[in-house]
């Protein structure tokens, strides 16, 4: 049906005075003797526009009740005038007609009392009606919008990387099969091999937990190349910071270094973090007001510092000697934990810091070897509040040195042909990162739990 968006009308001052159409949903109402108000959202601003109805003037007026009931969609007509009480510039609707689209009973979940976000991921259908998620995914699309015009602005070709693939990128296991063939019919198999070359693909197959492998293919033509899709991973694990379907940003770039990729790491996360403090004003006042108090200043800061750089040597040193009690001990040659990483961030810097140069056992197979034997060229960018969203590194290029690292952790080298291939034909220093999009969305958001800025979440134990 023909219609005006709210946020249209809200914004552009020429509809005042003029009847328009508008449809939404009843957020909250109030009613008296010869008024009643309904404010009303379309999802299109994160304000609602107020109804404005002159029970006198109004046909339906003893009806008036089944269309203010909260959830209820209506189709109101009207004329635009300056709020009568606002005093702000904002506007109203003076209401002539009022059409029930879909009615909604008393037993709406969603009521005027504000609901914790433990309840509301109970109800994932409903919760994106509240202002919280309406400004969640408001600024989950202005940020993914601004990473595509950061990339595409640069001269990166964006490439879809298959969700099936036959090798695992990070070599831990943790992949969510994909298969045609049941269950019950393994016993009749005499083995895993045999049970496979049945199977829709004739090998062992899974959902890709990056798009990173088949992105070097890519850089290796195109140069500079980009990918932003969803990643799935089957770990068992329940923190506030994992779920097992995200999305995940992988840009790859050809004779680009590791101080190279650091540099464009910053840049990009700068970027987007200017474009969404820049439009989405609304719904930053809205989390520094309701989920992070100084949300604003943080985000300003990333934007104006030098995100600094620290040796992996140097934090441990630094965490060694740290005047706290941390739960996981603190070792060179151990991973960094999130206390650590949070540590480092907001007690010593306060700012984004990259740490360079981790132990090789506990990165993964494809990062640069360092002159020392000891460090692969890889960094993870840590930032206040979150800890790691970005995993980053120079690419190893050697193929000697490629076989070598996978050699050492028992990999099936037949499952990566094509990828080592990429180290004899033409090979060429190359580095790259992953971003997780949930990360960075909480970052800017003040959000605590990453399946509180996804649609769907998909966790252990959980999915619908």
């Amino acid at each position: 049906m023909k219609h005006v968006d709210v946020k249209d009308i809200m914004t552009d001052k020429s509809y005042v005075g003029k009847e328009v159409v508008v449809c939404g949903w009843v957020r909250t109402a109030r009613d008296s003797k010869n008024m009643a108000f309904i404010e009303l959202n379309d999802g299109t601003s994160l304000k609602h526009i107020q109804l404005v109805v002159n029970k006198e003037e109004f046909d339906k007026a003893d009806s008036l009740a089944t269309f203010t009931k909260l959830g209820s969609s209506l189709k109101a007509v009207g004329t635009v005038v300056p709020s009568a009480v606002a005093g702000d510039g904002s506007v109203e609707i003076n209401v002539t007609e009022l059409e029930l689209l879909g009615p909604c009973p008393e037993d709406y979940p969603l009521q005027k009392k504000r609901t914790s976000l433990d309840t509301l991921r109970t109800m994932p259908h409903l919760r994106v009606r509240t202002n919280t998620f309406n400004a969640v995914f408001r600024a989950r699309s202005v940020l993914a919008a601004a990473i595509h015009e950061y990339f595409q602005d640069r001269n990166y070709v964006y490439v879809n990387t298959p969700l099936i693939t036959g090798s695992d990128c990070e070599g831990a296991g943790e992949m969510f099969r994909v298969t045609t063939q049941s269950y019950e019919d393994a016993a009749k198999y005499e083995s895993a091999e045999e049970y496979y070359a049945d199977d829709f693909f004739g090998k062992t197959a899974g959902l890709s937990v990056s798009g990173q492998l088949e992105g070097e293919v890519a850089a290796m033509a195109f140069g500079k190349i980009y990918t932003f899709g969803p990643s799935f991973r089957a770990e068992k694990s329940n923190t506030t910071r994992h779920v097992a379907e995200f999305w995940h940003v992988e840009p790859e770039v050809a004779f680009a270094e590791l101080d190279d990729i650091i540099e464009i790491a910053e840049d990009m996360i700068k970027y987007v973090v200017k474009k969404y403090v820049e439009t989405c004003p609304e719904e930053l006042a809205f989390f520094e007001k309701f989920f992070e108090p100084g949300l604003s200043a943080k985000l300003q800061n990333v934007i104006d510092s030098d995100f600094q750089i620290l040796d992996y040597t140097d934090a441990i040193k630094l965490l060694q000697e740290a005047p706290v009690d941390f739960k996981f001990p603190v070792e060179w040659g151990c991973d960094l934990q999130t206390e650590h990483e949070r540590y480092i961030t907001e007690e010593v810097f306060n700012k984004p810091v990259f740490v360079t140069n981790y132990p090789k056992e506990i990165k993964s197979f494809y990062m640069k070897q360092n002159p020392d034997g000891k460090t692969v060229a890889a960094t993870d960018l840590l930032v206040p509040g979150i800890g790691e969203i970005i995993g980053c590194s120079e690419r190893e290029a050697d193929y000697d040195k490629l076989l070598e690292a996978m050699e050492v952790r028992g990999m099936d080298k037949e499952s990566y042909a094509d990828y080592i291939d990429l180290r004899k034909f033409g090979s060429v220093p190359h580095s790259g990162f992953g971003l997780g999009f949930e990360r960075i969305l909480m970052y800017v958001t003040g959000i605590q739990n990453i399946r509180d800025v996804i649609l769907f979440p998909r966790t252990v134990g959980t999915i619908r």
